[in-house]
């Protein structure tokens, strides 16, 4: 129902109707009671189709952010991870330049 493929061959269908009724045949005279009917049960099937697919595309769309949240939950933990590293290097190279500098200071002595 969202393809050009689907509303060209309905504006065919439309069209050879239309025209079958009004020229050749006419089993459903011209205010095409018939056609109105099941142009009202295409509008009501379409309607349910329209929030079948809503509904399964927020199935997915909940289920992607659901993906990106456990994605960046796990980033989060990796990134503490490095900053404790990162902290641990920090304190270790403030101890080392402290040695360093008390070193130089027992040598100008």
């Amino acid at each position: 129902m969202g393809s050009w493929a689907f509303v060209g061959g309905f504006v065919l269908v439309m069209i050879v109707w239309a025209f079958a009724n009004s020229v050749i045949v006419g089993w459903d005279p011209y205010p095409f009671i018939l056609l109105n009917l099941f142009l009202s049960m295409l509008a009501g099937l379409q309607g349910a189709i329209l929030l079948i697919a809503s509904r399964r595309q927020d199935s997915i769309a909940a289920a992607l952010a659901q993906h990106d949240f456990d994605t960046n939950l796990a980033a989060a933990a990796d990134i503490e991870a490095l900053l404790a590293i990162n902290r641990q290097q920090v304190l270790m190279m403030e101890r080392m330049t402290a040695l360093i500098n008390a070193r130089s200071e027992n040598r100008d002595d």
